[in-house]
């Protein structure tokens, strides 16, 4: 059974950082694209970043480049997004993703989900 654990959200003033870890289990994760996903209240998922299996590729929204970076562990079947200079808008519930092959931006092409961790930016 594939599990998604994420961890490290919380509330935080704009301008902290945050890093958020995901544990994965029941797969072999080096085998798997790794993402992560934001939803705010109201909204759609977005995509937020995400990492190839060998770590050489990544990709990130917009909104968040220069300020997000996705990293992962193959050792300890973990991915993380170091969130820096936080704004109230980055407030969600983040979510990471796996999938096989190429790292994709559509949340449709991820095969395994976790439940999420909220994250809250005050102003």
């Amino acid at each position: 059974q594939v599990q998604l654990d994420e961890s490290g959200g919380g509330l935080v003033q704009a301008g902290d950082s945050l890093r958020l870890s995901c544990a994965a289990s029941g797969l072999i994760f080096k085998s798997y694209a790794m993402g992560w996903f934001r939803q705010a209240p109201g909204k759609e998922r977005e995509f937020v970043a995400a990492i190839s299996w060998g770590a050489a590729t990544t990709y990130y929204t917009v909104s968040v480049k220069g300020r997000f970076t996705i990293s992962r562990d193959n050792a300890k079947n973990t991915v993380y997004l170091q969130m820096n200079s936080l704004k109230p808008e980055d407030t969600a519930v983040y979510y990471c993703a796996a999938a096989l092959g190429r790292p994709p931006r559509r949340a449709g092409d991820y095969d395994y989900w976790g439940q999420g961790t909220q994250v809250t930016v005050s102003s």
